[in-house]
C-alpha cells in the first residue's frame, strides 16, 4: 500500500538511531516487563485478541496509538528498539504492514523475538485494483482504472469474524510457542476468546441472511471478506489504501448505482476523511452511516471502553438498518 512503504533512506537514518541509542547506554524500555511473555502488535484488533489470550501471562505493547489510521502510520528507531526485547512480534500481514520486511531487518542481531503473521490460512482475497473506475469481482467490487490493472491482496482479514477466527487461533498457537509451560492458561482464554467470535460469526449470519438487499457503498475497500463471507456486495469509493481520488465521473456512476439499486445509505469510516462519502451522499440524496473497519480505536472509543466486539456489534446494526 501506498503509504505504508517506509523510505529507504529515512529507514537507514532510523537503523543508525537504534545503532546510537544502543551504544549510548540508554535506559531500559520501560515497556518490557519481566516474567512475562512481552508482544508487540502492530494494530488493535491483534491487541485485543493478543491480550485476550495472553491475560496475566502477557505484557501486550501495541505499536499503533489510538486515533491514528494504520495505512498511514510507519514505525520509529525505539519501536525496532523495543520489538527487539519482547519475545513475540505479532503482525497482520496480507500486505497491511508494508514496512514490516525492513523492520525485522532492523532489529537487534541479539534479539530473539519471534515473528507471526496472524493472517497465515486465512482465504486471502485477491482485488485488481487502481484508483478509478467500477471494476471487480462479485464481494469486492471498487472503483479502478479498466486500462491499469494491479493485484493487489486485500489486508483487511480480521473485518469478518469467520477470519478473525483463524487470526486468534494463531495468535494462541504462537503464545504455546514461545511459553508452552503455560499452556493450558493460553488454551483456556483461547477459547473463551473463541466462543465470543463463533457467537458473532453466528449473529452474522443469521440476521444478515433475513435481508433482501445485498449492496453496500462504502469509503473504502476494507470489507471483502465481511461482504464475502455473508453474501453482500462492496462498492467502494476509494481501493484499499483508502487515500485515492476517485474521478468526478466515478461519484456519478455511483450515484447512479446507488439509486438504481435503491441503496438507502452510503457508509464512511471514522479514522479517514467523510467528505468523499458524503460528496456522493449529495449527489444520490442520500444518508450516511458508519461502517468500522475497526483498524484502530479513536481516543472517545478508548474512553468508552469500546472493543472488537462492540464495534462489530454496531457494524451489524448499521448493515441491518441500510440493507432493510
Amino acid at each position: 500500500m501506498k503509504k505504508l512503504n517506509v523510505g529507504k533512506n529515512l529507514f537507514i537514518l532510523g537503523l543508525i538511531s537504534v545503532v546510537l541509542i544502543t551504544g549510548c547506554g540508554s535506559k531500559s524500555n520501560n515497556s518490557m516487563v519481566e516474567g512475562k511473555v512481552n508482544v508487540m502488535t502492530t494494530f488493535y484488533p491483534i491487541y485485543e485478541f493478543a491480550q485476550a489470550i495472553g491475560g496475566e501471562n502477557a505484557n501486550i505493547v501495541n505499536l499503533i496509538p489510538a486515533g491514528i489510521e494504520p495505512h498511514d502510520w510507519t514505525p520509529k528507531s525505539q519501536d525496532i528498539l523495543s520489538t527487539s526485547k519482547a519475545q513475540l512480534f505479532l503482525y497482520n500481514g496480507a500486505g497491511l504492514e508494508g514496512w514490516v520486511p525492513d523492520f525485522l531487518k532492523g532489529l537487534n542481531k541479539d534479539s530473539e523475538v519471534k515473528a507471526v503473521e496472524v493472517s497465515q490460512g486465512v482465504d486471502l482475497i485477491e482485488s485488481e485494483e487502481d484508483h478509478e473506475h467500477d471494476h471487480g469481482e462479485e464481494g469486492n467490487e471498487e472503483i479502478s482504472d479498466p486500462n491499469v490493472e494491479q493485484h493487489h491482496i486485500d489486508p483487511h482479514t480480521w473485518v469478518s469474524p469467520k477470519s478473525a477466527l483463524v487470526m486468534a487461533a494463531n495468535i494462541k498457537d504462537s503464545f504455546i510457542e514461545v511459553d508452552p509451560e503455560n499452556e493450558s492458561q493460553y488454551e483456556q482464554r483461547y477459547q473463551e476468546l473463541n466462543d465470543k467470535l463463533l457467537a458473532l460469526d453466528s449473529k452474522f449470519t443469521t440476521e444478515l441472511s433475513n435481508l433482501s438487499k445485498r449492496e453496500i457503498v462504502v469509503s473504502h475497500q476494507a470489507f471483502g471478506y465481511l461482504t464475502r463471507d455473508y453474501g453482500l456486495t462492496q462498492h467502494a469509493i476509494m481501493g484499499l489504501s483508502a487515500d485515492a481520488e476517485p474521478r468526478a465521473q466515478d461519484i456519478i456512476n455511483l450515484a447512479n448505482l446507488v439509486q438504481e439499486e435503491g441503496i438507502k445509505y452510503i457508509f464512511f469510516e471514522e479514522l479517514v476523511s467523510d467528505r468523499l462519502a458524503k460528496t456522493l451522499a449529495a449527489e444520490a440524496d442520500v444518508d450516511t452511516m458508519v461502517l468500522n473497519p475497526v483498524e484502530g480505536l479513536t481516543k472517545e472509543q478508548q474512553q468508552n471502553n469500546e472493543n472488537y466486539f462492540t464495534l462489530m456489534e454496531k457494524n451489524l446494526q448499521n448493515l441491518i438498518i441500510a440493507l432493510k
